[in-house]
């Protein structure tokens, strides 16, 4: 037991001198290496701090790159969207637009309800800015025919001049060929609305021959198509007067009117199917009667002087002189033909002696007026 006593002794002293030992060394080493680790670390320290920087700025340019590459990509998919986007918008725009004048167009069509009335689109326009001729795509296939009326916006447009079987060209009412037989709403004082190229630009038409004795036309009155008018439809809006002054002869006025119609941006239109029926006053004559009535003159003249001559180379009847009685018989009959008869009072017309009879029993006048 004593020997286990000297062997535990032995040991805690060994140990003992094992720790002065180290503590000594610590002392003594840490005091002697203090001048190589100072110059150790000097340079040690800034390579490792450049070390240490490059390799972060390699770990980032890793990262940026990878992030750029996404980002790139993202920025495609979202430009891509921004572009579906704005044509989306753009087509959404168009519809609003073509909405909004689809229904001025329909509050038109309930305006002048009394009508037949069809839409129609605007596929081509004469030279220039203003829209005085142009076409459209619906013709004799839909019901539209020549002198239907057309309208736009809240007012008149034209009138149909030339149609095919799915198009029709209008003359509109800035036309300089284009005159309008209106009143005012307000008087019913009678005036002619005329297109004029000296006005066009500034979106006018020349308003004529307006008669206002009373003076109760003012500027702002509506313009609308008169009753009397041989092609237009009565109570059309025209527009409203922009202006007006006395003519020289001081019987009339003359003025300019602002059109209830944009003639710059038509782009769909109301044609009426409707036509007007015109009713020539007493005493007029259609232009048409007029123009058959000459035809029948100039074809039945040389029958007569062709019958005359026939009569006189035959011999076999005579006509009777002027003031007495007499017969005339045919070649080759036995009958007896009473070629004229008279107490001294006239000469018996020849037969198709080519006077043209207007169907009223009037005289047709030279020329009709439109």
């Amino acid at each position: 037991m004593n020997q286990n006593r000297k062997q535990g002794k032995t040991t805690l002293i060994i140990l003992s001198l094992i720790c002065i030992a180290l503590i000594v060394i610590s002392i003594v080493g840490s005091s002697a290496t203090s001048p190589i680790t100072g110059f150790t670390g000097m340079i040690i320290t800034p390579i490792q701090k450049g070390m240490n920087q490059f390799g972060a700025f390699l770990s980032g340019f890793s990262a940026n790159m990878t992030d750029a590459a996404a980002l790139r990509e993202e920025n495609a998919l979202l430009q891509t969207q921004v572009d579906s986007l704005k044509a989306e918008n753009s087509k959404l725009v168009l519809n609003k637009e073509e909405l909004g004048r689809l229904q001025d167009l329909l509050e038109l069509k309930e305006q002048y309800s009394d009508y037949d009335t069809i839409g129609a689109h605007v596929i081509s326009k004469g030279s220039g800015n203003w829209f005085t001729t142009f076409t459209i795509d619906k013709g004799t296939n839909d019901g539209v025919s020549v002198d239907c009326n057309v309208l736009a916006g809240a007012g008149l447009c034209g009138i149909v001049t030339q149609v095919g079987p799915n198009w029709a060209r209008i003359r509109s009412i800035t036309d300089d060929d284009s005159n309008v037989s209106a009143m005012i709403s307000t008087t019913s004082d009678t005036c002619i609305i005329a297109g004029n190229l000296q006005l066009i630009d500034e979106g006018t038409l020349s308003l004529v021959k307006l008669t206002d004795d009373n003076n109760h036309v003012h500027v702002g009155d509506k313009v609308v198509t008169s009753s009397i008018s041989e092609k237009y439809l009565p109570g059309i809006l025209i527009g409203y007067i922009s202006e007006l002054n006395n003519d020289a002869n001081n019987l009339t006025k003359s003025g300019t009117v602002n059109p209830a119609v944009d003639f710059r941006h038509l782009q769909e239109v109301l044609v009426i199917r409707t036509l007007k029926e015109y009713i020539p006053s007493e005493g007029e004559v259609p232009e048409d009667v007029s123009a058959s009535s000459s035809d029948t003159t100039t074809l039945t003249a040389p029958r007569a002087s062709e019958a005359a001559a026939a009569a006189s180379e035959d011999g076999a009847g005579e006509a009777p002189a002027e003031g007495g009685e007499g017969e005339a018989a045919p070649e080759g009959g036995e009958g007896e033909e009473a070629a004229a008869e008279g107490d001294g009072g006239g000469e018996a017309p020849a037969e198709g002696s080519g006077e043209a009879v207007p169907d009223d029993g009037g005289t047709a006048p030279e020329g009709g007026e439109q």
